[in-house]
This record gives C-alpha cells, sequence and structure tokens, in this order.
C-alpha cells in the first residue's frame, strides 16, 4: 500500500523529462506515488475542492511545482489557494515574494545582506527618480519587479535615458518604477543552488562579448566555478531569509566596493542541462536526493501533524461524552 501520494508539475524540456523520471522513481522506492502533469492552468475549484485531470488537488500530500516558462497568471492565483490547504513546494509566501525583485531586495537590506542600491517609485514621479540617477553618476539598472531570465531589463546610462523610456514606462500596468544602482564587476555571476538549506551546486555565468547580461535567455553562457566559502555562506543566508526550500542565489562581485553582492533570489533555479552536464555541471542527482529527501520528510511530518490532531479531537469527543454521561447519571440521582 502507498501511504503517501504527491502531484508533480515539471518543465519537460532541456531534460526536465528525465529529471521527472528520476523524481519519481525515488519517491516510488520510499512508499510515496507521485502525480505528474498537474498543471493548475488547466485545473478548477468548486464546492471547496481543486481539481486537476481527474484529481481532487487538495487530498493530495503535497504539491510540487517547477516549471517557470510555463507559468500563467491563473495558475499562479491557484497555487496561492492550494499552498493553503496543503504543503507546497515553493510554499507559496516566499515564491510570492520572490517574484518580486523590489520585495526580495528590500528584505534582504533590512536583514543587513549585501544587494544592490535600489528605489522604486510611482512611475509619475520623474524626478525623483533623476535625483537618485544623479547620485548614482547618472548610470541605473530599470528592471520589471517580476521578470525573469533578463527580459525587460535595459540599462541607463543618463538622465537623457530615462526622458527617452518614461512614456513606455507609464503606458505599462505596473504602477512602480525599479531601478537599481550599476555595479561595476566582471560580467560573471554566481549562481548557487540551494534546497532545503542545504548547498547544492555553484556554477557561474558569463556575458557575451558586449554584453552586460549573464542570464543564458539573453546570451549568456554557462562556466563552471568554484564558490569561495563566504559565497556559500551568503547565499544560504540570502534563501533562508527568504523562506524558499528550492533556491538559485545569484551573486556577483561588487570591484568598486570589493564584496560579493546578492543580485536575486530564484525560486525556480533550472537543473543542468544535458549539454551542461556534458561540460561539467554535474549536480542533478545531488539535488534530485535532495529535493526527494525534503519531500518525504515534509509529507511524513504533515501526516504526524493530522494523526495528532485527530487524536486531540477524538479525546476532546471522549471527553465530551463522559461528561454527557456524567451529567445525566447525576439527573438520574437527583430524580
Amino acid at each position: 500500500m502507498i501511504p503517501h501520494c504527491v502531484g508533480l508539475w515539471m518543465y519537460q524540456n532541456s531534460g526536465g523529462t528525465e529529471i521527472e523520471r528520476k523524481i519519481v522513481t525515488q519517491l516510488k522506492d520510499r512508499n510515496i506515488e507521485a502525480v505528474t502533469g498537474l498543471d493548475l492552468g488547466q485545473a478548477s475549484a468548486h464546492n471547496g475542492s481543486i481539481f486537476c485531470n481527474g484529481y481532487m488537488m487538495d487530498e493530495l500530500d503535497l504539491f510540487f511545482s517547477y516549471n517557470a516558462g510555463q507559468q500563467s497568471p491563473f495558475q499562479v492565483y491557484l497555487y496561492q489557494t492550494l499552498s493553503s490547504m496543503i504543503p507546497t513546494i515553493n510554499n507559496y509566501t516566499a515564491f510570492e515574494l520572490t517574484e518580486d525583485k523590489f520585495r526580495t531586495a528590500h528584505l534582504l537590506k533590512k536583514h543587513g545582506i549585501p544587494s544592490s542600491d535600489y528605489i522604486v517609485c510611482n512611475k509619475n514621479n520623474i524626478e525623483q527618480l533623476k535625483e537618485h540617477l544623479r547620485f548614482w553618476q547618472g548610470k541605473a539598472i530599470c528592471k520589471p519587479v517580476n521578470g525573469w531570465g533578463g527580459n525587460g531589463i535595459i540599462k541607463l546610462e543618463s538622465e537623457r535615458d530615462l526622458d527617452l523610456i518614461h512614456p513606455y514606462i507609464t503606458k505599462q500596468n505596473s504602477p512602480q518604477f525599479y531601478i537599481e544602482r550599476v555595479i561595476e564587476n566582471d560580467f560573471t555571476d554566481y549562481r548557487i543552488d540551494i534546497v532545503d538549506n542545504k548547498f547544492v551546486a555553484c556554477y557561474g555565468r558569463k556575458a557575451a562579448s558586449g554584453s552586460w547580461k549573464t542570464n543564458v535567455t539573453s546570451g549568456g553562457s554557462v562556466i563552471c566555478r568554484e564558490p569561495s566559502s563566504e559565497v556559500i555562506e551568503l547565499a544560504l543566508k540570502a534563501a533562508k531569509i527568504t523562506g524558499l526550500e528550492v533556491a538559485g542565489v545569484d551573486i556577483i562581485y561588487d570591484i568598486e566596493h570589493q564584496q560579493y553582492v546578492v543580485l536575486e533570489v530564484n525560486g525556480i533555479p533550472a537543473f543542468a542541462t544535458p549539454d551542461q552536464e556534458q561540460a561539467g555541471l554535474n549536480f542533478n542527482d545531488t539535488k534530485i536526493s535532495y529535493l526527494v529527501d525534503l519531500i518525504e520528510r515534509t509529507v511524513c511530518k504533515e501526516k504526524a501533524s493530522k494523526e495528532k490532531t485527530n487524536g486531540l479531537e477524538a479525546s476532546i469527543v471522549d471527553l465530551a461524552a463522559i461528561d454527557l454521561a456524567s451529567a445525566s447519571h447525576v439527573k438520574e440521582e437527583t430524580l
């Protein structure tokens, strides 16, 4: 008998199918059944339950979502509700936080984590933005707070650049304008993978010639690199502060201030692709093992919690029955 059942929604391209197969196999070895292909974007909710592909999602012991490329607003909408009903990885609170670059940077700053200087303000308050640009010698990075893969990022070299893009920004749905100080660096970064507050692996990304973006989707390339204990410790702290169970922390070295700086904390860091594995990035098996450990521990903890709750409820019912019986006995004696 399979005591636990979890749901998965995993990307299938770039080696995702094989990664999913390994996760499912290892979960089965631990008596945990895995239902795959549960895309909340195709789900529906009614009468207090969420249904997807014939499964009642809220009866699962856990849901693991790992598909940034096909993420949709409706999928995220139901993910929030599901996360309030069963354990999810990542938990929705941390996931929602790290989807917003400003909120993530703001939280890291409040906890003393070295990160980029920023300003967020009403998109119509251009004078306030110009004031900060002057302080940064006219240079800044303009980012959408919820973008990924380097999409929508614009580098400002002067106040004039801000004047040029301002009409475009004001037409966007977002009410805010978010910019970061340009950090002098060597156009490479560190991506630290973390699962369950444990260091999994590190690799680097290098911007293409003539570019400053290290994102692979923006033309950057993956490189092998060894992290120092300082880099690993910084990444672990950043991930823990955000509350993510699975995290990819992007770090660069600030040449001007001579310190490592956290750029972003990502909730869906990619596994190594088959090509990247051939190039020397061989952390997938470790990441899968840590992830399966996390899933097993979470569902077992949830089961123990439910059993304890059910036991307490049963005890309360028994006590109520005893009190009722005692009251009836006293009433009979009185009569």
